[in-house]
């Protein structure tokens, strides 16, 4: 390429067997520029890291820093690392221009010729840095503050990419998006059972993000069973799940159907409200329960086996349940402190909370969305937790296998 113009990338790791070096040479010529690959060395052993060194080449200097800005998010970092450029916020609730927008993926800030580790992470904000603590962490655009120090531009930034578990087969061996529709489904469940066992005994803690259809479709019981057993740590829900689990606790109801026969029954339609009214009258979901008032599913075992939950509220709820945070920005917060730890994630059945969830959650959580519908799977990808397994599948059928697997015998 005449005239161009060029820098030195490296990448190590398991750069291979993740596909993260294709990426990365499919990125830089796909945006108009070239590669040449000056060290290859390739790890034998399944646990053998590997190392690649390039130079990346572009007709502008506008185009290289394209380039290089993509490929970062695939781990390549310069040969020559500088300190990251640091700017003052001036005002509240936004950012300098330029300022670096984080991914998932875990990072470090160079400062003072030291790295230094980017945490809490979490995708679409930006990075403050806490000089006198050698200290960063990721910041939402709504919690800035006029006076902080913030990264601007990509210079004296890395990413650590999330490659292959190196201590399974299973499908979270690859962290990428996939969506199980061909492959059969109980295999795919027996990983999902493995993966929550080796969390509950492990460090791990275990997060369910719930939509209502888990009460609708007679799931709730497999659910309750679960937070029995200790496999929930955290449940984040909106109001519909808690108003429909609680309605059928005091009218064996969902949305005024019979969980029993299936029939409508007369003015069931009102029967949400009412549940709604009985648990406000009680001054919380907690209170219900200690006064007797609420004695069963799955909201009623969250209090008692003391498993913490949020309800984030939306514009069309009813009531709502007084446990329901309707400032969207609060709940945003909530979630993020509760999420500390989280290893695992099961998203059932909800396409907008699984999203929102899935933006605040690290690339090195493992991700798994069951849903009837194949677009909300794709659409969490889409939106960037690409480490997302999907299953495409009704909801009770899966919870419960997914109990019955849980009961086995670990492997």
């Amino acid at each position: 390429m005449a005239d161009s113009f060029e820098e030195e990338v490296e990448l190590s790791g398991h750069i291979v067997d993740s596909l993260l070096l294709p990426k990365v040479l499919d990125e830089i010529t796909a945006s108009g520029g070239e590669f040449e690959i000056r060290e290859m060395q390739v790890g034998h052993g399944r646990t053998d890291p590997s190392y690649a060194r390039l130079l990346v080449k572009a007709l502008t200097t506008d185009l290289l820093e394209e380039i290089l800005t993509q490929i970062a998010h695939h781990g390549a970092v310069t040969t020559n690392p500088i300190d990251c450029e640091l700017a003052t916020a001036d005002m509240d609730g936004a950012f300098p221009e330029n300022f670096y927008a984080t991914t998932n993926e875990d990072t470090d800030i160079r400062v003072n010729g030291e790295w230094i580790r980017v945490d809490p992470q979490e995708m679409d904000c930006g990075v403050v840095v806490d000089l006198g603590e050698k200290a960063a962490r990721c910041v939402p655009m709504s919690d800035i503050q006029k006076g902080q120090t913030v990264v601007v531009g990509r210079a004296g930034t890395r990413v650590r990419p999330v490659g292959r578990d190196q201590g399974t087969r299973d499908a979270f061996g690859f962290m990428q998006s996939t969506v199980s529709t061909e492959k059969p489904k109980a295999a795919t469940i027996r990983e999902i059972a493995h993966a929550m066992r080796r969390a509950r005994e492990g460090d791990g803690r275990i997060l369910l993000v719930g939509g209502p259809a888990i009460v609708h479709t007679g799931s709730r019981e497999h659910l309750s069973n679960m937070i029995r057993d200790g496999f929930i740590n955290v449940l984040f829900a909106g109001n519909a799940l808690a108003t429909h689990d609680i309605e059928q606790s005091f009218f064996d109801t969902s949305l005024g159907v019979s969980m029993s026969d299936g029939g409508s029954i007369e003015e069931g339609h009102e029967h949400h409200l009412r549940s709604i009214n009985r648990i406000r009258r009680a001054g919380s979901i907690a209170n219900a329960v200690e006064q007797g008032t609420l004695q069963s599913g799955i909201m009623y075992e969250c209090v008692r086996n003391e498993v913490p939950f949020l309800l984030a509220g939306s514009i069309r709820d009813d009531g709502p349940l007084p446990d329901v945070i309707t400032d969207t920005i609060e709940a945003q917060q909530k979630m993020r402190e509760m999420i500390n730890g989280v290893t695992f994630a099961l998203m059932i059945a909800t396409t907008l909370h699984s999203i929102a969830v899935g933006n605040l959650l690290p690339a090195r959580v493992k991700v798994v969305c069951v849903d009837i519908n194949p677009s909300t799977v794709t659409k969490l990808a889409d939106r960037g937790t690409f480490q997302t397994i999907g299953l495409v599948t009704d909801v009770e059928p899966f919870l419960r296998v997914l109990v019955d697997e849980l009961k086995q015998p670990g492997g």
